[in-house]
């Protein structure tokens, strides 16, 4: 009984291999990273595209309708979970044999912690302005005024933080393909 016990465990987790654990953490880091980035690029090649189509008073009121519809359970899986999973996985694979998946993990985990700066540093404060200046003078507001100070800078962070979590893909994908070569 105690074999065939020892036997399953070396099939699931060889000794040169992470704990499963760490794989399955790898895989969602990667998959919550890959939806993030794809929310980001969504928004640069689309959303605030059609949206700059629009008046300012509708710009500004939508923008701020989504900004409060956003913040759900489903995009903060995605928007805490690409840092959040890829920190564990660093944390399984910090063993020196597997030090080639690290490598490729610690700088996934640079790229989503620039991300999640730029977000909680530019993005939201910006979005945070324009509900404010709404919210305080509801019908007088100055929508012109508060889309330009608003759209390209906003425009902008997004872009860097949508090549953050876009970077953070590709070595997560990397360090999904350097695993491979290590568990072979």
């Amino acid at each position: 009984m105690q074999h065939s016990t020892l036997l399953a465990d070396e099939v699931l987790d060889p000794p040169h291999a992470p704990p499963t654990f760490g794989v399955i953490s790898l895989i969602a880091a990667t998959v919550t990273t890959g939806l993030l980035a794809g929310v980001f690029y969504a928004y640069a090649c689309s959303v605030m595209i059609g949206l700059g189509k629009f008046d300012d008073k509708t710009y500004v009121e939508v923008m701020n309708r989504i900004n409060v519809v956003i913040v759900n359970p489903v995009f903060m899986l995605s928007f805490l979970g690409s840092l959040g999973f890829s920190v564990l996985a660093g944390v399984f694979y910090l063993r020196s044999d597997l030090r080639p998946v690290l490598i490729w993990i610690a700088v996934a985990v640079a790229l989503n912690l620039l991300s999640l700066i730029i977000t909680s540093g530019f993005n939201v404060p910006l979005n945070n302005n324009l509900a404010t200046a709404t919210d305080a003078a509801p019908g007088l507001a100055d929508y012109a005024a508060l889309r330009k100070d608003f759209e390209t800078p906003w425009l902008t962070w997004n872009i860097v933080r949508a090549l953050a979590n876009t970077g953070a893909l590709a070595t997560l994908a990397w360090a999904l393909v350097q695993h491979g070569r290590l568990t072979r």
